[in-house]
């Protein structure tokens, strides 16, 4: 894998996609954990629009970038969004800003975890686009 898609993929925030009734939506995340290059958590409420929409349709994209001129970079992955609710896996994700977002504590039931596992992506960069997959 490239270096510079490499260098996009450690990024903190994502711009996260879903989809509901034909229409897409994104909103931007913060990523809490990576496995290798094509695997992505994200800590998120439970009781969010996003989350019903990945329970009806688990297809979702991930897009990072660098916004840097003169050279614009970006990549996007297309794969599945899951919802886990694994107290051990979000034990791993707690943090101590956890306690702003979610009163309950650990066990707050609007407190999940999405994995995000990518399929394919495309990198963009110099006015030319290459699709790998992984």
């Amino acid at each position: 894998m490239d270096r510079h898609i490499k260098r996009l993929l450690k990024k903190k925030i994502a711009f996260v996609g879903s989809e509901s009734g034909g229409r897409p939506f994104i909103k931007a995340m913060l990523v809490s954990e990576r496995e290798g290059s094509n695997v992505f958590y994200f800590d998120t409420n439970s009781s969010s629009a996003r989350v019903e929409q990945w329970k009806e349709n688990p297809n979702a994209c991930v897009y990072f970038s660098k916004n840097s001129l003169p050279i614009y970079r970006g990549v996007i992955l297309n794969g599945v969004m899951e919802i886990i609710d694994d107290f051990e896996i979000k034990k791993r994700h707690w943090n101590m800003f956890s306690n702003i977002y979610y009163k309950g504590g650990i066990t707050d039931p609007d407190y999940c975890i999405l994995k995000f596992t990518a399929e394919s992506g495309r990198y963009y960069a110099r006015l030319k686009s290459e699709n790998f997959g992984f």
